[in-house]
């Protein structure tokens, strides 16, 4: 099973003639005001790593990122020809319709590689969980998405009327919300990784259940309770928020299910490393091809680095750059971003240095009396951050 997960994202910009640029609405503004950012929109799929097979840490390598512009309003002038083209367009260009071209190139892809017989789990947020992508997923593909509380399901139909059209859909079930409330479904407690550790979830399972917005694939829902949480020790009980996942297979385990959703959020580490610490974005370009190349050139940059750390030394060891002691004592938490860039500036600087990089504290020490032999500043240039 291959575990992949798609978001979109926006690069801010200031120039307002820069191909693909369009007024969006900002995902980092307050939920009681709707605020506005000008930038680009590109759609990412990042595959999953993890580092075991099963409840583990796992990290997101991008392998797609694609522009995805807005089209321009079209003139008033135009004929009906040239309406009807635009409609055609303006339908292709929505996010929904090219994330689910996006996944069928995907899909396509692991079949000329030699992955056809194995299959194609997609995470993806409430804004892909709908009609558009769902009806239109390939074979060999299963999506793991997020619904609205008030969500309308239907059980399967019980019997088929004698003549006429079959019945697709069943009496309706409670929404989502409802089963969470309710004592007529159990609960369910599964391990599953997220934020560092395993934590045990309480969930709800209902099977054979229809969406309208799925058409005739029969689908599981799973209610996940609110995850308990304190800021500190002696600080009151918080909670998360609840959330409701619908998936297009049916017998899929629910602790496969829930953790590869939980996955999910390491797009979201993949857009802030890529565009605070590899200033994806920021270079200053007009031209269409230029556009949307170099953000993807630098997203694959960003893709090879993790993966050769992840041949190289998956855990910290006597090879990698000890951690800065004002630094939390943890040590099986993974190489991040900062300390990759780190680590390869510490090669490069040990060369120069003449001594290794991996015991130069210790070296520091020896030739203290050796002021010419000696650059005091080789422990600020390893420990440096961007």
């Amino acid at each position: 099973m291959i575990i992949a997960h798609l978001d979109d994202t926006i690069l801010k910009k200031t120039g307002k003639k820069i191909h693909g640029t369009a007024w969006r609405r900002d995902p980092l503004g307050p939920p009681f005001h709707t605020n506005f950012i000008w930038g680009q929109r590109f759609l990412q799929i990042s595959m999953a790593l993890p580092n075991e097979k099963n409840n583990c840490q796992s990290k997101a390598i991008p392998i797609d990122l694609h522009h995805c512009p807005t089209l321009k309003k079209l003139s008033k002038y135009a004929d009906t020809a040239q309406q009807k083209t635009f409609k055609e367009e303006q339908r292709i260009a929505k996010l929904s319709k090219q994330g689910s071209l996006r996944i069928e190139a995907l899909r396509n892809k692991l079949d000329l590689q030699g992955a056809k017989q194995r299959e194609l789990v997609i995470s993806v947020d409430g804004g892909y969980t709908n009609e558009t992508v769902l009806k239109s997923l390939p074979d060999k593909v299963t999506l793991i998405g997020r619904v609205r509380k008030d969500a309308k399901t239907y059980k399967l139909p019980d019997e088929q009327p004698a003549k006429g059209r079959k019945k697709v859909y069943g009496d309706q079930l409670p929404t989502p919300e409802q089963i969470r409330q309710s004592d007529d479904i159990p609960w369910q407690t599964l391990n599953a990784w997220s934020a560092g550790k395993s934590h045990n979830f309480n969930v709800k399972v209902v099977k054979n259940i229809r969406w309208r917005a799925a058409g005739k694939k029969i689908l599981q829902m799973v209610v996940i309770r609110p995850l308990a949480y304190r800021l500190t020790k002696n600080s009151k009980l918080l909670y998360r928020q609840p959330a409701y996942l619908i998936c297009t297979d049916n017998n899929m385990p629910a602790e496969k299910l829930v953790q590869a959703y939980l996955w999910r959020w390491e797009i979201e580490v993949n857009f802030r490393d890529e565009k605070t610490i590899l200033g994806c974005g920021e270079a200053q370009v007009r031209d269409p091809e230029a556009v949307k190349n170099i953000p993807a050139f630098i997203t694959a940059l960003y893709a090879f680095m993790h993966l050769s750390i992840h041949r190289t030394c998956k855990k910290r060891d006597s090879s990698t750059l000890p951690r800065p002691k004002w630094y939390p004592a943890k040590p099986d938490q993974r190489i991040t971003t900062s300390e990759i860039i780190n680590l390869f500036r510490a090669h490069i600087w040990s060369k120069w240095s003449n001594s290794n990089f991996s015991g130069f504290m210790e070296n520091e020490h020896k030739n203290r009396s050796m002021k010419n032999e000696t650059n005091p500043l080789i422990a600020a240039i390893f420990y440096n951050r961007k």
